[in-house]
C-alpha cells in the first residue's frame, strides 16, 4: 500500500485518484491517518487535482490536527493496494517488479537497471490513475438535524428560521423544520437538512448560523446520518 512519491507530481495523482470515491484517508472522520499524509505533502495540490485539493483544504482548516482520533502510521500503510510508498526515501522492496524473465532489484547499483525500474513503477502509476479515472464519482451526502436554540423568549423564532434558511452554499439543501420547547417559553428550532460530504462541514454550518448573533445563541447536530 501507499501512494508513490507524495512529492512528486505520479504520486499526487495517485492520491486524488485514491480520495475520488472517499472524503477522508480512512474511515468517515478526520483522523491521524489524513494527519500523516498531510504532513508528507510539499504544500497543496494542484487546481487540476480536484479531489486531494479538496481534502488537502479541508484538512487544513483543523487548526489542533494533532488532537484528531486515532494513531498515525507510516505511510505505506496508507493507499491503495499495489502502490508502494516512496515519499521519504528511496523505493522499498515492495515496489519491486517480478517477471517471469527478470527480477529488477531497485535497490542495485547498475544505472540502466534503475532507470527501468523507474519507469515500470511510473507506469504502473498511470495505469493505476487511468483506471480510477474512469470510475464514475460518487458523491457522499449526509443527513443533519440541527438544534438551533435562540437567546430568549422574546426572540421572533420566524424571522430565526428566514436566517438560518437565507444561507445557501453549493451541496447544501435545506428540509422541514419544527419549533420544540426548551423551558421558560423558550423554544428551539429543529431543521433538517442534506449536505454533500466535501463541499459542507458542520464546522462550516455553525459559523454560518451563529454569524445571526442577535437572533443565535448556539447550534448543536441532534442527529448525523450518512445517505
Amino acid at each position: 500500500m501507499g501512494f508513490g512519491d507524495l512529492k512528486s507530481p505520479s504520486g499526487l495523482k495517485v492520491l486524488n485518484g485514491f480520495l475520488s470515491d472517499r472524503s477522508y484517508i480512512e474511515g468517515y472522520v478526520p483522523s491521524q491517518a489524513d494527519v500523516a499524509v498531510f504532513d508528507s505533502l510539499p504544500g497543496a495540490p494542484s487546481a487540476d487535482l480536484v479531489h486531494a485539493l479538496r481534502w488537502y483544504n479541508h484538512i487544513l482548516s483543523y487548526s489542533q490536527r494533532n488532537s484528531l482520533p486515532g494513531v498515525k502510521k507510516p505511510l505505506g500503510q496508507y493507499g491503495p493496494p499495489g502502490v508502494a510508498d516512496t515519499t521519504s526515501g528511496p523505493a522499498p522492496s515492495a515496489a519491486k517488479v517480478e517477471d517471469d524473465d527478470d527480477d529488477i532489484d531497485l535497490f542495485g547499483s547498475d544505472e540502466e537497471e534503475d532507470e527501468e525500474a523507474e519507469r515500470l513503477k511510473e507506469e504502473r502509476l498511470a495505469q493505476y490513475a487511468a483506471k480510477k479515472s474512469k470510475k464514475p464519482t460518487i458523491i457522499a451526502k449526509s443527513s443533519l438535524l440541527l438544534d438551533v436554540k435562540p437567546w430568549d423568549d422574546e426572540t421572533d423564532m420566524k424571522q430565526l428560521e428566514e436566517h438560518v434558511r437565507s444561507i445557501k452554499m453549493d451541496g447544501l439543501i435545506w428540509g422541514q423544520s419544527k419549533l420544540l420547547p426548551v423551558g421558560y417559553g423558550i423554544k428551539k428550532l429543529q431543521i433538517n437538512c442534506v449536505v454533500e460530504d466535501d463541499k459542507v462541514g458542520t464546522d462550516l454550518l455553525e459559523e454560518q448560523i451563529t454569524a445571526f448573533e442577535d437572533f443565535v445563541q448556539s447550534m448543536d447536530v441532534a442527529a448525523f446520518n450518512k445517505i
